[in-house]
């Protein structure tokens, strides 16, 4: 009797196992499925081409005298390449970061390139080194043009209202024998609208309100020498 109900009941245990095959398939699936996503890529922003750089300097344009451009002295925030916001109207003293979002380099490295190439349409941009060289061959050293950063973030001035801001201070110096003196000394606080509240907007707005503020130090610089 035993041996019998033992044998029966093969075909019953094999049924069981052929229907737990799929309900363990699908919760199975139902697991992949809970696994969290991959994390999204970090979008990484700069300028944009620098469509004025390639424009020709007008053909009765003199060229100047060359100048020295040193590296732009950042604020410590600003070393990294953190894309930066303010709420102005919750609390400007606090800037945050975007999470996903950040520059290709550091926002002085990229103020630096397109100041440069702003200068260089009508005179020669050198390092120290090639200033150097200059006053051994030519007796003259040239003018040192520095820029320090201080402010550059989205700035919000109220939820649905921003401004890429940027603040800076530039400081023209000329060697002589008698040692460095300051020429003249400069500061800006220059902001452009960001078309939209987020990290894409901010790049806009800060990209334009670079480009000003490059423009307004050129004029300068050109106007003091």
């Amino acid at each position: 009797m035993n041996d019998n109900a033992q044998v029966l009941s093969r075909p019953v245990a094999r049924r069981r196992m052929l229907l737990a095959v799929p309900a363990a398939a699908a919760l199975l699936a139902a697991g992949c499925g809970a696994l969290p996503d991959k994390p999204s890529r970090t979008t990484l922003y700069d300028f944009g081409p620098n469509l004025a750089a390639a424009a020709p300097a007008p053909a009765n344009a003199a060229p100047l005298p060359p100048i020295v451009l040193a590296e732009i002295d950042a604020s410590t925030r600003l070393e990294g390449t953190q894309l930066l916001y303010r709420l102005g109207y919750a609390d400007s003293n606090e800037l945050r970061p975007y999470g996903q979002s950040r520059w290709s380099l550091a926002p002085g490295q990229l103020l630096h390139q397109r100041l440069r190439d702003a200068l260089a349409q009508r005179r020669m941009v050198v390092g120290s080194e090639e200033a150097a060289t200059l006053a051994r061959t030519e007796g003259r050293v040239p003018d040192t043009l520095r820029v320090a950063l201080d402010e550059f973030s989205h700035y919000f001035e109220s939820p649905t209202g921003s401004v890429g801001l940027v603040r800076l201070r530039a400081t023209l110096i000329r060697s002589g024998a008698g040692g460095d003196r300051v020429m003249a000394q400069r500061s800006l606080v220059v902001q452009r609208p960001a078309p939209s509240g987020d990290a894409a907007g901010g790049v806009k707005g800060l990209a334009a309100a670079s480009d000003a503020a490059v423009a307004e130090l050129v004029a300068w610089v050109d106007q003091v020498r």
